[in-house]
């Protein structure tokens, strides 16, 4: 989920900060430690698009403010912090963050931490995300992660590279909402698209395009995957301000087709698991995930799921992104949302726990730290 910032592209220049200048391999003679290869949109892009020509970036203040690697400065982070996928590796022990795909750091031993390929606005489909000229799509991502395989087999060697990837890494997938935001919803840009194509032939098209996307990354040596679902996106500060709604409502279409989308991507990865042997392919149920978060927030801690900490403009500050002249909450920590469209780091936190350890409703057929040892 990503945003076009008109007010900040042109004017303020574009930060270029690396924070991963100490990444080597931690190995214990030939034992590699485990590390993640993630792919999807800006929920877990960790920096990507700073080096591309894009108008979705989060290289921007107040973005990153929380993040202590880089004493508070905006790495690229669509969030105040660190994302879903940062937390899950730190819990699972992997000794640095996954180095995004287009950094200049992203060589030699440092990709046996991990790789992340994540780029805001990129969906499942090559076009989804246009409006923001330059992304990676997930079909760009695979191509990227095979030119990682063989620099993989020419770090270790092709025998050693193969078995680390299908037992020491895991995979992650966070894509699909974007398909529907910033592609099949776009207010006027879409309009002729939802009228050619119901919604019943687009997500035909999204699960299509995804199984082979999986299947690529299967023949690369992929064996342990966590494939996330599609949030509920109707609840988004965004979508409640544009539409005008309440605090407790959420807008039913794009819900609806989250919905819909998720039940296919369900009966997905249970067709891949029986047809693909050794694999191990796991559905991050997140929209129930967030859903609990948005209704329960007072729960969880929280004092809002409505209002964006970081935005400007209507009710729930949802309509213009998080940039340097945005309103800024004081209690970020009591957000479940950061921006108009992305979740806070203390949101993310509980979200990624729930993967970590949670039961079969969260997270099937298996969790994450049991998917790290089988």
């Amino acid at each position: 989920m990503n945003y076009l910032n008109s007010t900040n592209v042109a004017a303020i220049p574009v930060i270029y900060l690396v924070v991963f200048l100490a990444f080597t391999c931690v190995c214990k003679g030939d034992e590699i430690s485990g590390s993640s290869f993630i792919f999807g949109d800006s929920l877990v892009d960790a920096g990507n698009n700073n080096y591309l020509s894009s108008l979705s970036k989060a290289d921007i203040k107040p973005n990153g403010i929380d993040f202590k690697l880089s004493n508070g400065n905006p790495t690229g982070r669509y969030t105040n912090g660190r994302t879903i996928a940062d937390i899950v590796g730190e819990e699972l022990g992997q000794p640095t963050y996954a180095i995004p795909f287009l950094s200049p750091n992203a060589t030699g031993k440092a990709i046996l931490n991990g790789v992340n390929y994540a780029s805001g606005g990129g969906g499942i489909l090559n076009e989804t995300g246009r409006i923001f000229v330059n992304r990676l799509s997930m079909d760009i991502q695979v191509d990227y992660f095979n030119i990682t395989r063989k620099q993989l087999d020419g770090l270790i060697g092709s025998s050693k590279a193969r078995e680390f990837l299908m037992k020491k890494a895991i995979f992650s997938v966070t894509v699909g909402s974007n398909d529907f935001l910033n592609n099949y919803l776009l207010p006027l840009l879409s309009i002729g698209e939802r009228l050619s194509e119901s919604p019943e032939a687009l997500i035909n098209h999204l699960i299509s395009n995804l199984r082979n996307q999986l299947t690529r990354l299967y023949k690369l040596d992929a064996r342990k995957f966590v494939v996330a679902n599609v949030g509920p996106l109707g609840c988004i500060p965004y979508q409640k301000t544009i539409n005008q709604l309440n605090a407790e409502q959420c807008v039913e279409l794009p819900n609806k087709l989250a919905i819909q989308y998720n039940g296919r991507l369900k009966d997905l990865l249970t067709e891949l698991n029986e047809n693909l042997p050794g694999s191990h392919f796991l559905l991050a149920n997140v929209y129930d995930l967030v859903s609990d978060l948005i209704v329960n927030y007072a729960k969880y801690g929280f004092k809002t799921a409505s209002a964006a900490c970081c935005g400007n403009g209507g009710q729930f500050s949802g309509i213009i992104p998080c940039g340097p002249q945005s309103t800024m909450c004081r209690e970020r920590s009591k957000h479940v949302f950061w921006d108009p469209y992305h979740p806070s780091e203390a949101a993310n936190l509980i979200v990624a726990k729930q993967l970590i350890d949670g039961n079969t409703k969260i997270i099937s057929p298996v969790n994450l730290r049991q998917l790290r040892d089988l």
